[in-house]
């Protein structure tokens, strides 16, 4: 008889070893977690229930590993954001949210074309102005009150040459 198995992802989350799906893969695609004493880099291989799993490495402090990565960009391009009202477009689980706001950012507008993919603790932070299912290329002025004085841009969807025009007039 076969043993009960799951995702990998999710067998993380059930046991209390991280906190959510998100922070799963990326500890994950990072290959922090070992499975009966071997690397697994893939968030949906399937596991036993009872199988020994274990978390190394130091997972980083943002909510996605985009916060990592936009976190080296502003350190070695010397961008200070402290104090300044933001514009992250393409926010997805908020990552670059959650650096800019960690960096002391006063106001961060989370755009995305997509829907309930933006961490709660974002969801919940009074600094953070969801905008979800909103295509950037139709975001208009009044949506965005403050003037914007820093965007970032990770997209995969949609070329740079259409959103680049369009975030200019805001800041």
């Amino acid at each position: 008889m076969a043993k009960p198995s799951t995702r990998l992802d999710r067998l993380l989350v059930e046991r209390g070893l991280i906190p959510s799906r998100q922070r799963a893969e990326a500890m994950i695609l990072a290959a922090h977690v070992r499975v009966n004493g071997q690397v697994v880099t893939k968030a949906g291989h399937r596991v036993n229930m009872d199988a020994e799993v274990a978390v190394h490495g130091s997972e980083h402090p943002f909510v996605s590993r985009g916060g990592v990565k936009l976190a080296h960009a502003l350190a070695t391009f010397q961008v200070a954001v402290e104090g300044l009202v933001a514009m992250d477009v393409g926010a997805s689980t908020g990552g670059f949210t959650d650096c800019l706001l960690q960096q002391g950012a006063r106001k961060v507008y989370a755009v995305d074309v997509g829907y309930g993919q933006l961490a709660w603790s974002l969801r919940q932070d009074p600094r953070v102005v969801v905008l979800e299912r909103q295509n950037i290329r139709y975001l208009q002025r009044e949506q965005i009150p403050d003037e914007i004085q820093l965007a970032t841009v990770d997209v995969s969807f949609i070329s740079l040459k259409l959103v680049i025009p369009v975030i200019l007039p805001f800041l």
